[in-house]
């Protein structure tokens, strides 16, 4: 008996070619993401926590966030840099996931916490003051770890780590 190599390599390249063309269709309409990830220390009472953030910088990072994902694993987030520091303003419209947003001062220092969003919401969440960052972490985040207004983060945005 033998097999002709031809036959069995079409097969395998033709589910090979959809399985990329798959690929590449899912990529293109999922939603677009930071690509750069650092990591990020909040120093809290209870110690210091670790995240891994992706950075959102530029305008269409800042303008989608964390919009359109299904879930965000804890210990990661998105760091947005809004410098200069200022009163900045976000909202849930077309996120799925409720979230914990920490807004903080240029000196690294939490000024206020946005406990629990509501996902998909139009409403707006402001600062409540100057902020350079805010940082999106999942819902419940700020309680599990006791952050709290006037703890300090560390990274480089705010002259450390």
């Amino acid at each position: 008996m033998s097999f002709d190599r031809k036959a069995v390599r079409s097969p395998i390249r033709g589910w090979l070619v959809a399985v990329l063309v798959i690929a590449g269709f899912a990529a293109a309409g999922a939603p677009a993401r930071a690509a750069d990830f650092q990591p990020l220390e909040i120093v809290t009472r209870n110690g210091v926590q670790v995240f891994s953030v992706e950075m959102a910088t530029t305008d269409q990072e800042k303008e989608t966030g964390l919009m359109y994902r299904k879930e965000l694993a804890d210990g990661k987030g998105m760091l947005f840099d809004f410098n200069p520091e200022q009163e900045v303003s976000m909202w849930m419209k077309n996120t799925y996931v409720s979230l914990d947003m920490i807004f903080i001062r240029a000196d690294g220092r939490i000024l206020r916490i946005a406990e629990n969003t509501e996902p998909l919401s139009t409403r707006i969440i402001s600062s409540g003051g100057p902020a350079r960052a805010v940082l999106e972490v999942v819902a419940g985040t700020a309680q599990k770890y006791g952050i709290r207004p006037g703890d300090r983060v560390g990274h480089p945005l705010f002259g450390s780590k």
